[in-house]
């Protein structure tokens, strides 16, 4: 499923236009990049949650060479689903 085929389900299970649901999923996934990017968490009960998290300093390997390298540390985004979510998945 991509941008398109989300739009149209949000409008056809929300009553709402196309560019409605589609200015409604544009705001939503705008409002949570810049939100975690500002370092909060965001949760949605059921859903799961947006946080940022610290990965550590580490040393990595240049694939073509072999080479040992230092890969350096910094923060990224990371999602963890929630119980009925993953339950739902599971089947």
């Amino acid at each position: 499923m991509n941008k398109g085929d989300l739009v149209d389900a949000i409008a056809d299970k929300s009553g709402v236009t196309k560019k409605q649901a589609d200015e409604i999923l544009t705001a939503t996934v705008d409002t949570i990049v810049e939100t975690v990017a500002g370092g909060d968490k965001i949760t949605l009960v059921g859903f799961g949650s947006f946080e940022p998290r610290d990965r550590a300093a580490r040393d990595g390997r240049n694939p073509k060479t072999g080479e040992v390298m230092k890969i350096k540390a910094t923060t990224v985004p990371g999602f963890s689903a929630g119980k009925s979510f993953k339950e739902k998945v599971k089947g």
